[in-house]
């Protein structure tokens, strides 16, 4: 199987598996990356996903180039259509993603990992844009959201020259959270931190951050404040209130539970 998920304590460990091919995406493997996220999104069980790759080499390395390479515009366009669907599920679910990067994150696969929430990368991985080394550009998304997690400055750095970067590197310019090894035991460190806190204003919390670098700052604002009255009320944070003034830790519950 391409692609497996196993849940553990309300925290879903999605794994891409194409160890052949550098755990490299192709059609079948992106259908299958999408309809798996496109479920977690919706399991009221799971408050936590991470993203990973198997095996110690790579995490993703980007999308399939032998198949790309036979690809007509038709194809191409729904390939690239298919990559930002998943983009967008790790930016937009809700509920937090983190990229437990393993190894190579390359082109989608630093792509990919540039729309969860949070990326932990192992001391070993590598990190870049190399689409320019094949005549290609970033296309699922990196153009954007690289600017926007780093600097307009360093991703012009990384997609205009191809390079590679360490995780060192990654770590100065914010384009990862941390290190360590194995990534994915820090990756559920900070999962299960998040599973223990309210899933609903999570839920909220990620929405509006998403918007901070878009849409309009003044509009934003005012709808963030309105969220907030609208949360204090709710048994959620009637709860976590609670368990405040009460110096016990708080028992939330599955939303709609």
């Amino acid at each position: 199987m391409s692609v497996s998920v196993s849940i553990d304590n309300a925290v879903a460990v999605v794994t891409v598996d194409r160890r052949e091919a550098m755990n490299a995406l192709d059609v079948t493997a992106a259908h299958t990356l999408r309809d798996r996220l496109a479920e977690l999104a919706t399991d009221s069980a799971v408050r936590c996903v991470i993203l990973t790759g198997a095996g110690e080499k790579s995490f993703i390395a980007g999308a399939d180039l032998k198949m790309m390479a036979q690809f007509d515009y038709e194809q191409g366009k729904a390939f690239v259509d298919l990559g930002h669907e998943i983009a967008r599920l790790l930016e937009t679910m809700p509920k937090p993603t983190i990229a437990a990067i393993n190894g190579y994150a390359l082109g989608g696969g630093c792509e990919l990992a540039l729309a969860c929430d949070m990326r932990y990368a192992a001391s070993h991985a590598r990190l870049g844009q190399p689409e320019v080394n094949h005549g290609l550009i970033p296309g699922w998304g990196g153009t954007q959201r690289l600017a926007r997690v780093t600097s307009l400055g360093f991703a012009k750095d990384l997609i205009f020259t191809g390079r590679l970067i360490d995780t060192d590197e990654a770590l100065r310019h914010g384009l990862i959270n941390g290190i360590g090894d194995p990534v994915l035991n820090k990756a559920r460190e900070t999962a299960q931190l998040i599973t223990r806190k309210g899933p609903e204003s999570i839920a909220i919390a990620k929405s509006f951050l998403n918007r901070a670098l878009q849409g309009d700052y003044l509009e934003t604002l005012a709808d963030e404040a309105a969220a907030l009255a609208h949360t204090l009320p709710t048994p959620e944070a009637r709860e976590g209130l609670a368990a405040f003034l009460e110096k016990r830790p708080a028992a939330f519950q599955e939303p709609g539970a």
